[in-house]
């Protein structure tokens, strides 16, 4: 078992690396995200940015770079509780780090604003790209979050599939974030939210809530649904195998 420092510091680097690549691609841009434009560039960044950091960590520190999948993978019993709490720290302090980063870097251009659309806030009703309203991003984001838990449980479960891990979890956060940026400006990662609310401070902290709630009981509850469906199957699963293994 690799060290839990090493595995920290591991973790923060990557949750920064993903914050960093995917909300640059919007706070470094010239151009906001709105109702379709930019949706699909900005949904690879944070897909191909998590499967590079999987490819690159997924060894070390089993490459959560989330704390819904950190909880997921603890409600499925695949992840030792005592190092749920370091993880989810080194996850926030590594997005907060790169949100900072980009703050700085992107304060430099003309007319940016720590606003929604321009660093990638996440948020509801009137802050929200097209205007969904709290019931909306609430389901969105409960949903899709058990969606991409469920699959980074399903993938690490899978011995053959180690190879093209990385590649099928950040293709699946493509999808999810190809669906919930119109709604929310995409979340599904209560580190990547908090980074950002940080920053843009007011109405995105008074939001901030949901972002939690949604995505850590999406993936508290695809957890359960995992531990549930492996005590009833037949075939083994070998919950070591893939690119998130029981001893990250």
């Amino acid at each position: 078992m690799v060290a839990l420092g090493k595995r920290l510091f591991v973790e923060g680097i990557g949750t920064a690396w993903l914050v960093f690549i995917g909300c640059g691609s919007v706070a470094l841009s010239t151009g906001a995200v709105q109702q379709g434009y930019g949706v699909l560039e900005v949904s690879s960044a944070f897909g191909l940015a998590l499967a590079t950091a999987g490819y690159l960590f997924g060894g070390i520190s089993g490459a959560h770079f989330n704390p819904a999948v950190t909880v997921g993978f603890t409600a499925a019993q695949r992840f030792p509780i005592r190092d749920l709490v370091p993880y989810i720290a080194a996850q926030l302090l590594g997005a907060t780090a790169a949100a900072a980063l980009l703050v700085y870097v992107a304060s430099g251009r003309p007319g940016f604003a720590l606003g929604a659309s321009e660093f990638a806030a996440n948020g509801f009703g009137e802050h929200s790209p097209a205007d969904y309203p709290l019931h909306s991003a609430l389901v969105v984001e409960f949903v899709l979050s058990f969606a991409f838990v469920m699959s980074n449980l399903m993938v690490a479960a899978r011995h053959h599939m180690a190879s093209i891990a990385p590649l099928v979890v950040g293709a699946c956060l493509m999808l999810v974030y190809l669906v919930s940026i119109p709604v929310t400006n995409g979340s599904v990662n209560p580190a990547r939210s908090t980074a950002q609310a940080l920053f843009v401070g007011d109405w995105a902290l008074d939001q901030l809530w949901l972002f939690w709630a949604a995505p850590m009981s999406g993936g508290v509850v695809a957890g359960i649904l995992f531990s549930f469906l492996h005590r009833k199957s037949d075939r083994p699963v070998d919950a070591s195998a893939g690119r998130q293994s029981e001893s990250a």
